[in-house]
């Protein structure tokens, strides 16, 4: 289930004192209500709102907002703590940031580099409002590449005997900042133990149109099928593998003339576009994730 909604790019010019809200509640009467008679009683003002009910009888409710308040970062605390009783009376999750507050992200990459070098690309752009604060690898391809952006690279090989040592080191490195990790083309399974420390904050590429064609090979597995259509999905980490909650997917027509490689080749545009967005909605706090659902506003 992926909720998209027609978005006007909101003004930037008040960035400093602009926050984002996203909710997450059993539905009913007066929810938008209190939550914007909350924000007018604490000066702030909405500058936009969007929300999608999965049924109002007895559904979840899902918000997402975002409001200007003079002084924000110096009332921001004042703002959370008074906004718990409100969120005890409906039962929400939420989250409330600063949209100065950029999220800090490590990106993990194997060999291929086309993922990596979107988001770099558009990091470097502008486009992708977001830190870069490291990149992690199992190989030492990019290491020349990433470090030209002026960005930390780290070289952590993994084998089946060190693993676990590998994923320690690579929290280590990561550290208390990182706030999503995106695993472009990560050619590595993430344990449990691992996934736990970022539960819903690791973003993955997988080469195919999810559930079809799980696991490695897929695009072998899309030929010897015979496929007309191929596609990729990015979608959180869980233990399941290639089962996590869907961000966002695109796919593109082929042929049955076009071979394994044919298809790697129209494959990596598809991958590195649906990657992109993926990440670019989660730093602007688009994405609201429900059971293995997600509702993208």
């Amino acid at each position: 289930m992926e909720i998209h909604a027609k978005q006007v790019r909101p003004d930037s010019k008040n960035r400093a004192d602009r926050a984002r809200m996203l909710i997450s509640c059993p539905d009913g009467p007066g929810i938008v209500a209190a939550v914007s008679h909350f924000l007018h009683q604490h000066g702030a003002n909405i500058v936009q709102s969007d929300q999608y009910t999965m049924d109002p009888a007895g559904g979840m409710f899902f918000m997402r907002i975002e409001f200007d308040l003079p002084q924000l970062l110096i009332n921001l605390p004042k703002l959370e703590a008074d906004f718990a009783e409100v969120a005890s009376r409906f039962q929400m999750e939420w989250t409330l940031s600063a949209v100065s507050r950029k999220k800090k992200l490590a990106i993990f990459v194997s060999k291929e580099d086309h993922c990596l070098v979107e988001l770099l690309w558009q990091w470097q752009a502008g486009d992708l409002d977001a830190d870069i604060a490291l990149v992690v690898s199992n190989h030492l391809d990019m290491k020349d590449y990433v470090e030209s952006f002026g960005i930390p690279y780290h070289h952590i090989p993994v084998t089946a005997d060190t693993k676990k040592e590998a994923e320690q080191r690579q929290l280590d490195v990561i550290g208390n900042d990182v706030d999503v990790i995106i695993l472009a083309r990560y050619m590595q399974i993430i344990s449990p133990m691992f996934i736990e420390h970022y539960r819903n904050r690791i973003i993955n590429i997988h080469h195919s149109f999810l559930p079809a064609f799980v696991g490695g090979k897929p695009y072998a597995q899309a030929y010897n099928r015979g496929v007309k259509i191929i596609g990729a999905t990015a979608h959180y980490v869980t233990e399941e593998l290639d089962g996590g909650p869907i961000i966002e997917q695109d796919v593109q027509r082929v042929s049955h003339g076009d071979d394994v490689t044919e298809l790697k080749r129209i494959g990596r545009t598809i991958e590195r576009v649906v990657l992109a967005r993926a990440v670019k909605w989660h730093v602007e706090d688009r994405v609201l994730v429900h059971e293995n659902k997600t509702v993208v506003f």
